[in-house]
This record gives C-alpha cells, structure tokens and sequence, in this order.
C-alpha cells in the first residue's frame, strides 16, 4: 500500500468532502430546476469548494471568501432560467 504524503492526504480528504456534498439528497426529476440553485460552500480549513446541487458542479478548493463570492454569485445566475455551470463535477 502507498504511503501519502500530509499534502496528498489533505488533498484526498478534500475530493472524498466534494464528493459526499455531490451525493446529498437534493436532486429532482430531469424536468424540475430549483431557482435558485441550491449552493452549498464546503469547508475545510482556510479553503473551501462551493457545490450546486441542482447542476451537479463545483468550483474546486478556492480561497474561503472567493467560494464564499462564488456561491453568491451563482445563485444571482441562477434566480432566472438560464442554466449557469460551476465547472466540472468532483
């Protein structure tokens, strides 16, 4: 078994966190979108990702404030009908 480094760890735990947020229990039939979108921020120590639950994205571990920025700002995006992607799923 390979041994991690405290780097490589904290970056593991960091995806495992992404990816249980992607897992919660919010999601919909395909014909049904939540305005606005569902933004959860995710916290682990100075950093954070922020999660939408109805595009099933993330921003990534940014900065806490930029996430925190980020989040508000997609669900500004998302208040009318226009689908606005974070990025890629973790």
């Amino acid at each position: 078994m390979r041994e991690y480094s405290a780097e490589e760890s904290a970056a593991l735990v960091a995806a495992c966190t992404a990816a249980a947020a992607h897992r919660r229990d919010h999601h919909h039939a395909a014909t049904v979108t939540c305005h606005p979108h569902a933004v959860e921020v995710v916290h682990l120590g100075h950093r954070a990702v922020t999660v939408c639950h109805d595009c099933e994205s993330d921003s990534g571990f940014l900065p806490e404030r930029e996430a925190e920025a980020m989040a508000h700002a997609h669900r500004a995006q998302t208040l009318g009908d226009v689908p606005a992607r974070l990025g890629p799923a973790a």
